[in-house]
């Protein structure tokens, strides 16, 4: 995404609040190591933004005008989105994308973005993760591991998996590891969102379902290549691990929510079920922001009340 902006809504954005836009994404990868998913995300957001207002006041849209955008401004930008049925969720990105730009411009062009800052993000419910239970888990892998003809494969699909929930990772930092990653070390360093590096010790089973898969694999390795390698040797796709565990949550009748990242989400749950501290957990799962990792808390509050009101001496 360095350079400029690809071509949207050509004509609809004025050349200097193009680079500003460009600008500020600029900064946000340089000096807070924003993910590049992240940085798409805002360059679409701020560039329908921009395109809107353009369409809106009849005029492209110079860095004067953008510092007099009005509340009422902001609300019809916000019905006409929402009107193409864009979700409050995502609308509540939009606008934290938009407003985050508007700082930077504010503070760089030196005007007041109260109308745009004081605009209230629509509420929605967040969803809870919906972790698997541990039989589930274990049913799960059991069902993979001789769910392909190709032994190596099936070997493959339970290392990966392993890895998720046994050690929490994302489903792109498994797929992410490479041939120097092993064999696996008991501790592994991470690089994950935005470039954040966390420490993640590695079980024995993880360690030897991935010395397994090595055993098995057809393919070459070397320290440069991936460590998970797709049939025809070139690197694994997520979505091949996706329709593996599809394939099984379909054998075994679970429901439609166990996917990958429900594994690495049912790692985080099963260890608060043992006692894990949430702070460690934290760091375990690479998350920002401990309010991500509270989430965890709540998915079993209904279960955690019921063994309280049953077991409680006052509950009696």
């Amino acid at each position: 995404m360095s350079g400029p902006a690809k071509s949207e809504h050509p004509g609809l954005i004025s050349p200097a609040a193009r680079d500003a836009l460009q600008n500020w994404l600029s900064q946000q990868r340089a000096l807070k190591g924003a993910a590049e998913n992240t940085l798409t995300a805002y360059q679409g957001d701020v560039a329908d933004f921009l395109a809107f207002m353009t369409v809106h006041k009849g005029d492209a849209q110079g860095l004067g005008a953008l510092s007099k955008i009005t509340i009422s401004d902001m609300r019809s930008w916000m019905a006409q989105t929402r009107a193409g049925d864009v979700g409050p969720r995502s609308m509540a990105r939009k606008l934290s994308s938009v407003k985050a730009f508007y700082r930077w411009l504010s503070e760089r062009e030196g005007f007041e973005p109260t109308a745009v800052l004081s605009t209230r993000s629509p509420k929605f419910t967040k969803k809870l993760p919906r972790p698997l239970a541990v039989d589930a888990a274990k049913a799960l892998l059991d069902c993979v591991e001789i769910q392909s003809d190709r032994p190596w494969v099936s070997a493959r699909d339970v290392a990966v998996l392993t890895l998720l929930w046994g050690c929490g990772l994302r489903i792109s930092e498994a797929l992410g590891l490479r041939g120097a990653d092993a064999p696996l070390p008991e501790v592994l360093r991470i690089v994950g969102k935005g470039g954040k590096e966390r420490v993640v010790p590695v079980l024995p089973a993880a360690q030897a379902a991935v010395a397994e898969y090595l055993r098995l694999c057809p393919h070459m390795q070397s320290d440069d290549a991936p460590l998970f390698r797709g049939i025809r040797g070139g690197a694994l796709g997520a979505r091949a691990i996706a329709q593996v565990m599809a394939d099984a949550r379909m054998q075994l009748g679970l429901p439609a929510t166990a996917t990958p990242h429900a594994m690495r989400h049912s790692f985080a749950t099963h260890l608060l079920d043992a006692g894990g501290d949430l702070r460690a957990i934290q760091e375990l799962l690479g998350h920002a922001s401990l309010s991500t990792t509270q989430a965890y808390t709540a998915v079993d509050t209904a279960r955690l009340m019921d063994v309280y009101n049953k077991a409680h001496p006052k509950a009696g």
